[in-house]
């Protein structure tokens, strides 16, 4: 029985290492200025490398917007399937931390740097876009889902 104990902490924990460890997964979306669920949005992994896509946008009357504001490829095209986030990987020194790929920020067109940090046991997360440095930028919470 002790061993079943001990056997269930064991992945407990290693579980909840994994989740603070990843930022993949559906994260539902805040926005940092209204404080109200934007979207859904599902970051994935391949081959080290993190991407996300929107899959829902809460308010139904702009689930079919398309990025006008876009400059590049994505110009014109529906935000719902859009792939927002590209080219993350984590950090070789901080491995709290994953950064050195962008995000778009479809409302207004335009690309930043990112830094991404699971926090509460991976509860949550926190997206930093910025430009230059992560100094000078802006942090949104999104809330894991799954």
């Amino acid at each position: 029985m002790t061993r079943g104990i001990l056997a269930g902490l064991l992945l407990a924990v290693t579980g909840s290492v994994w989740a603070q460890a990843n930022p993949a997964g559906l994260w539902r979306t805040i926005d940092d200025e209204s404080g109200k669920e934007k979207s859904l949005v599902r970051i994935v992994e391949s081959g080290g490398v993190y991407t996300a896509k929107v899959e829902k946008i809460t308010d139904p009357a702009k689930a079919a917007e398309v990025c006008e504001k876009c400059s590049d490829e994505r110009k014109g095209q529906p935000i719902v399937g859009m792939t927002i986030l590209r080219g993350v990987k984590q950090d070789a020194d901080d491995k709290g931390l994953w950064d050195g790929g962008d995000i778009l920020d479809p409302k207004n067109g335009k690309v930043y740097k990112v830094r991404l940090k699971p926090i509460d046991d991976g509860k949550k997360l926190e997206v930093r876009g910025y430009i230059g440095a992560p100094l000078f930028g802006r942090t949104q919470t999104w809330i894991r889902v799954e």
